[in-house]
């Protein structure tokens, strides 16, 4: 019995790359859904149904497979929704208001099946971040240029050094793609992992 096409539905280079780690054999295509959140929308709500949403829209292109979709929400102290930065600017007043704070990385996660039966969850990661001096800020940015990530710090690379901790079930959530998740609910659909 051989799997199913396994398709991951996201633009990320960072998913793909964390996706590759399972050695399972994928194609990536983009969903082009609207990522906008909806009035009265918590953060972990928006995370669920765009997961949903990216998942649903790139199965109807290809209803044969298992696809894959994810997105990450952020709230600092639990508040608003913290996004990808986009410009220096944006990235310096996001990592000064993180200075000293916590962020909560929701991550969502969908698995849609043939059937048309998705799996859905959500991944929630705690970050505190070091007190932090605007030379810091400024050198980090410099040398990494984390715009396209919510919260301006990968914590995969040099990021970590922004962090003074870091709590959550599937260090791979914060990247953006909870494989911990994400390899229980292949098992469920019946994928064989290597």
């Amino acid at each position: 019995m051989s799997n199913p096409p396994l398709v991951l539905a996201s633009t990320s280079a960072y998913r793909r790359e964390l996706l590759q780690r399972l050695r399972v054999q994928f194609e990536v295509l983009s969903p082009g859904v609207d990522e906008a959140a909806r009035p009265g929308e918590s953060p972990e709500q928006v995370a669920r149904r765009l997961s949903l949403e990216k998942a649903r829209a790139v199965a109807a292109r290809r209803p044969d497979a298992l696809v894959i979709g994810s997105d990450q929400t952020a709230t600092l102290d639990g508040i608003g929704i913290i996004g990808k930065p986009g410009t220096h600017e944006r990235a310096v007043a996001q990592l000064r208001a993180a200075s000293g704070r916590t962020l909560v990385f929701h991550t969502g996660l969908c698995l849609w099946r043939p059937d048309g039966e998705p799996m859905l969850d959500c991944v929630d990661t705690r970050v505190r971040f070091r007190t932090l001096a605007d030379d810091e800020i400024e050198r980090y940015l410099w040398a990494e240029t984390p715009y396209d990530c919510a919260g301006a710090a990968k914590s995969e690379g040099l990021g970590a050094a922004l962090l003074e901790a870091q709590e959550g079930p599937d260090p791979s959530a914060l990247v953006g793609l909870p494989l911990i998740r994400l390899a229980a609910m292949l098992r469920t659909a019946g994928l064989r992992l290597p």
